[in-house]
């Protein structure tokens, strides 16, 4: 299953709406096929595997990170495929959270007399796919907060100046960042101050992901702005195509019910401390990731978010999940806790 999971990450660009599968089939202590979905809207993991020995499998115990398809959906169920080459055990790491799958598929399979089992790895399964989980129970997908910040907790001088804060090798993993979600998200302000292109600068990456930009003031209309620059896609979310909130601003919460329409499971937030402390008032960041290099930039510069906390008792906490070096500086990983 580990090995499954292994598989399951190295389709991270290609599935777009769907979730990440690896499948391992294995014979007599002998791993006989291994496969994973490669590119949305064709052949499953389980698929791709079963192909390697011809569909024959008689005997065989195959391992899935996710539930097998039970519903004729862009590609035949995986339940039959499996069912009819003679698999004898399947082994998932857990049920797909899909309303028209979870437990369909383990019951079909039982039903033809296979024997299965499920939860092996499934932490790990959950954590691999967690966006896609998020977007089939909330309709919203992930949002990855990124944040690069002084030791004082500073995103930038007053000016609006803010390279660099972080160093070289924190920069490049900010790209690898990039590259392993569908979205990148900022705010019209972020725009204007900074021109950036927000694309992923990698060698080994095809497409860079969908830029999205909330502009409740209609601010964007220089299509020369790198945004809209031909390596990647852009989307701007205003008044004219998104619900608005109580006070007359984009609706944070109808950007991402639309972008979750679209098949969209992750997002990383790179936006100004406003953006940011709107998301974290209206809970609808899941995770952040905060680069700390070891600077102070004082009490004029600008802080990580905008948050009116005027109390201790209305502080909020955070769940630090991993600490790292990056060369000089921490890379934090951390939620809010609930």
């Amino acid at each position: 299953m580990d090995l499954a999971l292994k598989l399951a990450h190295q389709g991270m660009q290609g599935v777009g709406a769907n979730p990440m599968v690896g499948c391992v089939i294995e014979k007599a202590g002998s791993i006989i096929a291994q496969g994973y979905h490669q590119t949305f809207g064709q052949a499953h993991a389980e698929v791709n595997a079963l192909e390697q020995i011809n569909y024959q499998a008689k005997d065989s115990t195959l391992y899935v990170t996710l539930e097998p398809c039970s519903h004729q959906g862009k590609t035949p169920p995986c339940a039959q495929a499996i069912i009819n080459s003679g698999v004898k055990k399947v082994i998932i790491a857990m049920l797909d959270p899909n309303p028209l799958v979870s437990g369909q598929g383990v019951s079909m399979l039982k039903n033809s007399g296979i024997e299965v089992e499920v939860g092996l790895l499934e932490e790990q399964a959950q954590q691999l796919n967690r966006g896609f989980i998020k977007r089939m129970e909330t309709q919203r997908p992930f949002v990855t907060c990124k944040i690069a910040m002084s030791l004082d907790g500073k995103t930038s001088m007053h000016s609006g100046e803010s390279k660099w804060i972080t160093g070289e090798h924190a920069r490049a993993d900010v790209q690898k960042l990039r590259s392993e979600n569908q979205v990148i998200m900022t705010g019209s302000g972020t725009v204007l101050a900074d021109n950036p292109s927000m694309t992923v600068r990698l060698k080994d990456v095809g497409t860079s992901p969908i830029r999205v930009v909330v502009d409740s003031q209609h601010q964007i209309t220089d299509k020369t702005l790198n945004i809209f620059s031909k390596d990647a896609s852009t989307q701007i979310f205003n008044t004219d195509n998104t619900k608005l909130d109580a006070v007359g601003k984009v609706s944070l919460r109808d950007v991402l019910l639309q972008l979750g329409k679209q098949g969209i499971n992750t997002i990383l937030l790179e936006a100004g401390p406003g953006l940011i402390g709107a998301m974290i008032s209206h809970n609808l960041i899941d995770e952040f990731i905060i680069y700390t290099a070891p600077v102070l930039l004082g009490s004029d510069a600008n802080s990580m978010a905008q948050l009116p906390i005027t109390d201790m008792a209305h502080k909020i906490n955070l769940d630090i999940s991993d600490m790292r070096m990056i060369d000089k500086d921490m890379r934090i990983t951390a939620s809010i806790k609930s």
